[in-house]
């Protein structure tokens, strides 16, 4: 319990909670963005894997970085459009439409990558994001290591939260995407077009739903495999939830996960065969549970969310 805590206390093992964080964060608010306007993302798990292998094939063929990024958030916005033009357009059922795009978006990941690397037994390496190192601010002892030297990726998904929490209630855009996921009626006769609003906040949350994706092949590691988001997308969507719908929260539950996942991380490395390993997989998703069962008792979900809005009902 000792090492337990002294490792805790180490700048090692923030740099890595934070890293781990990273694509929760994205995938968080992309879910939280799609939320607000009313309309649930079940793609998410789907996207992000898109994401990642789209990012990575793009650096793998001689593109650049940031163009794997770009090129990877173009893929989640298509399949956020996809997805907008089946739940906002036609009013089919979100749960049923995003459990589809999920299997759509990872199955056909697999394919491509197969058909362009088919000879392929170990997971090409690509050069990946290096550290970024604040000068000045990185010599720190402890917390310069800790938040000074980070992913490029990792300073985009906190400049999100900043961005994304300021838009959603301090601008009109904002206010907007609010109302067509409360009252969407109300919204349409203040003039808005609520089936544009909702579309833009899908594909906008898409792509970045694909971005926390692309993270994993960019930056945590330098190839892409199967099965390498690991149901990180399902967890976002419980983040969403534990949140309360505000971005600023949605940082604080990523980190929360991440921790406990590092130090299963931890655990599971000092621990003994008596006890088996799948135990110390599980607890991060256990205690994630159980603090989603806390949060979530207060929480003030968007009225219209799960809805279909068709112009002219009442």
């Amino acid at each position: 319990m000792t090492d337990l805590f002294d490792f805790i206390l180490t700048a090692g093992f923030w740099v890595a909670t934070l890293r781990m964080a990273t694509p929760l964060i994205f995938g968080t608010l992309g879910e939280l963005v799609c939320e607000r306007s009313g309309v649930l993302n079940l793609g998410i798990e789907g996207i992000m894997t898109a994401g990642s292998m789209a990012g990575w094939m793009w650096v793998y063929q001689g593109g650049s970085l940031w163009g794997g990024v770009l090129f990877a958030a173009c893929v989640g916005a298509a399949f956020g459009l996809l997805h907008s033009l089946f739940t906002v357009y036609l009013g089919l059922s979100q749960h049923v439409t995003g459990l589809g795009i999920t299997m759509l978006a990872s199955s056909l990941s697999y394919f491509v990558f197969r058909m362009m690397l088919p000879n392929a037994t170990t997971p090409p390496k690509i050069v990946p994001f290096e550290t970024w190192q604040v000068p000045g601010l990185s010599a720190l002892p402890y917390i310069g290591e800790a938040l000074f030297s980070q992913s490029p990726l990792t300073w985009l998904a906190l400049a999100l939260i900043v961005g994304v929490g300021y838009a959603l209630f301090y601008t009109p855009l904002g206010l907007a995407v609010r109302m067509v996921g409360e009252n969407p009626m109300a919204a349409e006769a203040q003039g808005l077009n609520v089936h544009l609003v909702r579309t833009g906040a899908v594909v906008f949350g898409s792509a970045l739903m694909a971005v926390g994706g692309t993270f994993l092949t960019l930056s945590a590691f330098d190839a892409f495999y199967i099965g390498m988001t690991n149901g990180r997308g399902w967890i976002c969507v419980a983040l969403v939830v534990f949140a309360s719908w505000r971005p600023g929260k949605a940082l604080l539950g990523a980190l929360l996960f991440a921790t406990f996942d590092a130090i299963q991380m931890r655990v599971q490395q000092q621990a003994t065969s008596a006890i088996p390993y799948q135990f110390y997989l599980m607890a991060p998703y256990v205690l994630s549970i159980l603090a989603l069962i806390i949060m979530s008792r207060r929480a003030a979900y968007p009225k219209a969310l799960l809805v279909p809005f068709r112009r002219g009902e009442r």
